[in-house]
């Protein structure tokens, strides 16, 4: 790969996408097609067919007349599913988008289908999947040379040193609205004089409740973000701040950073999506309303800017914007992740594994809302501390996700059996 410039000074800045004739648009894969990153990246799509063009979109499955849709509206090569016994049901809603005597695309189905598409030749692979399964599409990505746009957090977060092994510095262009930000504030200057970055958090549906209060949570009122509309699992995360502190892992390895100068900082309004502070006390921050397509089209499109890609700020009406610090008695979970992240090896794994078995239990009514952080930090601290100098490998990560889930589990059940007693 051949630096984009040799003037900047960071390593997430240099890396040269792979080429595209002039006037040609960019082959683009999208894994996750039909979630919320998906669908709002084929909009931009849509909006922009000069610049890009789809190649293959893949899904878990559960939408498969909207992934049919999708298929048609974008002229896709290869269509890829997570779940085998839905293809016929694929095909047939193929059949229906398309004209008579037109070729269908080719049908990808199991569970390595999104890596098997993401490995194919294009430009930039988007992966919107949600949850560690987005692992293997991920190192698929790194290892075909394309550009990795990325929305999957936990993958890097539970594959961590696998994903910076196969990366060319700058291979990955963020998504996280947080981390696009951090991306963009990075540029204003050289590493060795940034001080700290600053992730800002909206503070999810429950922000100033004490733990106490925080006990009785009902999923309903989990579910109600006041800021973002997002899928369960991720805005359960949001509402347990848990998101927030895979986001602190991932901006630790996206950007190397020390976590003791990573810091987390309330901001309800989520108008700044994060801020990069330097040595000489200044402070950069990235502002724009809370809109995905910002971030999703930074990343599809850089080191160019997509026109249009979002409404801008409207600057004739007055705005407040304001900034509260972290409570992290009543939302332990940004501490538990920062002290994940600093075991690592398998820990932040077992972390992600164990939160989403806990959410899900919460949201069948088997777990209380508080006791989602509470039961993952038992798992973390039943796997323990990772032997010093043990390399990590991919069926390391497999192997200790399947225990967290089944050690979850246990003391989820455990929990919904004895309610007054779980978390005395």
């Amino acid at each position: 790969m051949v630096p984009m410039t040799e003037s900047l000074a960071h390593p997430h800045l240099r890396f040269a996408p792979p080429t595209t004739a002039p006037g040609e648009p960019r082959d683009i894969v999208i894994l996750g097609s039909t979630g919320s990153i998906g669908t709002q990246a084929i909009d931009l799509v849509l909006r922009n067919p000069d610049r890009f063009r789809v190649t293959g979109l893949s899904a878990a499955g559960g939408r498969v007349a909207l992934l049919a849709e999708q298929a048609r509206q974008l002229r896709v090569r290869t269509v890829a599913v997570a779940r085998e016994d839905v293809v016929p049901a694929l095909r047939e809603a193929l059949a229906a988008q398309y004209g008579t005597g037109e070729p269908l695309p080719e049908i990808l189905a199991g569970p390595d289908a999104a890596a098997q598409l993401a490995a194919t030749k294009c430009h930039t692979v988007l992966n919107g999947i949600t949850g560690s399964i987005g692992l293997a599409p991920t190192l698929a990505a790194l290892e075909s040379g394309a550009s990795l746009a990325l929305a999957n957090k936990e993958s890097l977060i539970v594959g961590g040193p696998l994903v910076k092994a196969l990366a060319e510095p700058g291979q990955i262009v963020p998504v996280d609205s947080e981390h696009s930000a951090l991306f963009q504030g990075l540029m204003g200057g050289p590493m060795k004089e940034v001080r700290k970055l600053v992730v800002t958090a909206s503070g999810g549906p429950f922000r100033g409740r004490t733990k106490a209060e925080l006990a009785t949570v009902t999923p309903e009122q989990a579910l109600a973000h006041p800021t973002w509309a997002m899928g369960p699992v991720i805005t359960i995360n949001s509402a347990t701040l848990v998101n927030k502190g895979l986001e602190v892992i991932e901006a630790h390895l996206l950007y190397d950073v020390p976590f003791e100068r990573i810091e987390v900082v309330v901001h309800p309004q989520s108008y700044i999506h994060s801020m990069v502070e330097f040595t000489d006390g200044s402070t950069l921050a990235q502002a724009s309303p809370p809109d995905m397509r910002m971030p999703i089209a930074l990343a599809l499109g850089w080191p160019e800017r997509i026109p249009d890609a979002a409404p801008g700020i409207d600057w004739t009406k007055a705005h407040i914007w304001e900034f509260f610090p972290l409570d992290q008695e009543a939302f332990p979970s940004v501490p538990l992740a920062c002290h994940v992240g600093t075991l690592g090896g398998t820990a932040p794994a077992v972390f992600n594994a164990a939160n989403e078995e806990c959410v899900d239990a919460f949201l069948k009514g088997g777990l209380p809302f508080t006791g989602i952080v509470d039961t993952v930090a038992e798992v973390v601290a039943e796997h323990g501390t990772p032997a010093p100098g043990t390399s990590l490998t991919l069926s390391d990560v497999l192997e200790a996700e399947t225990w967290a889930r089944a050690r979850a589990r246990e003391l989820a059940a455990r929990a919904a059996r004895t309610p007054s007693e779980a978390r005395a």
